[in-house]
């Protein structure tokens, strides 16, 4: 029978071990996994690693990195477990695996930087059960959404149904643009208020909403109208940008600004039967503008107010915008970026459009002529038969 130090010497003639300053050059270029078990990997460990323990790793790796030919590199907490793991994902056909030798003890007396995630209590493990079974959630998925802060442009007809999605999904921060306040008329589609808070601010009727719903999250309101003067300092204190605003103005400025500031922006928009969703990934997707490069003029087509929407269709859209968002927070699935994804609630049609960037735009183009946050003044109409929702157009 070979011994432990046998295996060890075995391991080490087919698995090359490298330093934790050669780690930290490289992790760019390879995968990372610690493969310590759950209780050591929450007491803290290196940034972006994944987490696969050594006593599963066998059965769980190829679902979490199919692709045998991945570079990978393992650590353990002194350097051993990595290495017999190493070495099975070798027999496993994994062509490019290493180990880092001194593990996360190595890596911490370097003085390399790590990180301690956040730990799910008890209620939280509950609460979100359903996401931890998941594999491709799982509690550090959940860990990104209780981290994640999201701003909702417009607490109406599309941020209704995504924000009470994305505050039940335990986004742990939700920020809310909107200067209206409760109308009778909104509650045909506006499911976040009730008729007991008509006359109140959305954005504080919103916010009584989600705290009712889930405890761990953070309403922020900005009870003001997204200008040119507020937009860039308002993007910058979130991570992603939910547009459901009604109007040319706020639409293309939130455009604008999101790229800017280089903020995922995911877009919707909805008009009598019809909604429309799509993710913008600044400068690597196209934008709004790649289809509509400026604004058409205001009597080209009937605003929202003036046409009607179907009061279930925001509800759609709104929670697809939500998925978006939640794929983008835990780095999971494909976005809708390059793609339109239009809705006919009449007959139930869902058909997607493939976008390509305009190396002509005025925005993300190659030669931009736009470079500054413009207030359009005047626009309150949609392009093409397709308006949106949430903040007010004076109707």
């Amino acid at each position: 029978m070979p011994s432990s130090r046998d295996l060890l010497d075995d391991a080490r003639r087919v698995i090359s071990e490298v330093t934790p300053q050669q780690v930290a050059g490289d992790r760019s270029t390879r995968t990372l996994i610690d493969v310590r078990e759950r209780n050591e990997f929450e007491e803290g460990h290196i940034r972006g690693a994944a987490h696969l323990s050594k006593g599963f790793i066998e059965v769980q790796v190829e679902d979490r990195v199919p692709d045998k030919s991945t570079p990978i590199t393992l650590y353990c907490a002194g350097g051993t477990r990595s290495l017999l793991a190493a070495r099975a994902l070798r027999e496993l056909g994994y062509t490019d695996v290493r180990s880092m030798s001194g593990g996360f003890s190595g890596w911490k007396q370097a003085g390399l930087d790590f990180e301690i995630p956040r730990v799910l209590s008890v209620e939280q493990k509950r609460r979100y059960s359903r996401h931890l079974l998941i594999p491709e959630v799982g509690e550090e998925g959940q860990r990104r959404l209780l981290d994640a802060k999201v701003l909702l442009i417009g607490a109406g007809g599309l941020g209704s149904p995504a924000a009470l999605y994305l505050a039940a999904a335990g986004v742990g921060t939700i920020g809310l643009v909107d200067f209206d306040t409760v109308d009778d008329s909104n509650l045909q589609r506006q499911i976040i208020h009730t008729r007991e808070r008509i006359g109140m601010k959305k954005t504080e009727s919103a916010r009584i909403a989600i705290e009712a719903l889930n405890a761990d999250v953070t309403v922020v309101q900005h009870n003001e109208m997204l200008n040119v003067s507020n937009a860039q300092q308002l993007f910058e204190q979130y991570d992603i940008i939910v547009n459901g605003c009604d109007n040319f103005p706020t639409r293309y400025l939130a455009n604008d600004v999101a790229l800017f500031a280089r903020k995922p922006l995911v877009d919707g928009g909805i008009f009598r039967f019809e909604g429309q969703v799509t993710t913008v990934i600044p400068f690597a997707s196209p934008c709004y503008r790649c289809r509509y490069p400026s604004p058409p003029p205001p009597d080209e087509a009937p605003s929202c107010a003036e046409a009607g929407v179907l009061g279930v269709l925001p509800g759609i859209v709104g929670i697809l915008q939500a998925t978006e968002v939640v794929k983008l927070i835990i780095g999971i699935g494909e976005p809708l970026t390059g793609r339109l994804l239009h809705i006919d609630a009449l007959d139930m049609r869902f058909r997607e459009f493939r976008v390509p960037r305009d190396p002509n735009c005025p925005v993300c183009g190659e030669n931009p002529t736009i470079t500054e946050p413009i207030d359009y003044e005047g626009f309150c109409m949609m392009p093409a038969g397709i308006a949106t929702e949430a903040v007010p157009v004076g109707a």
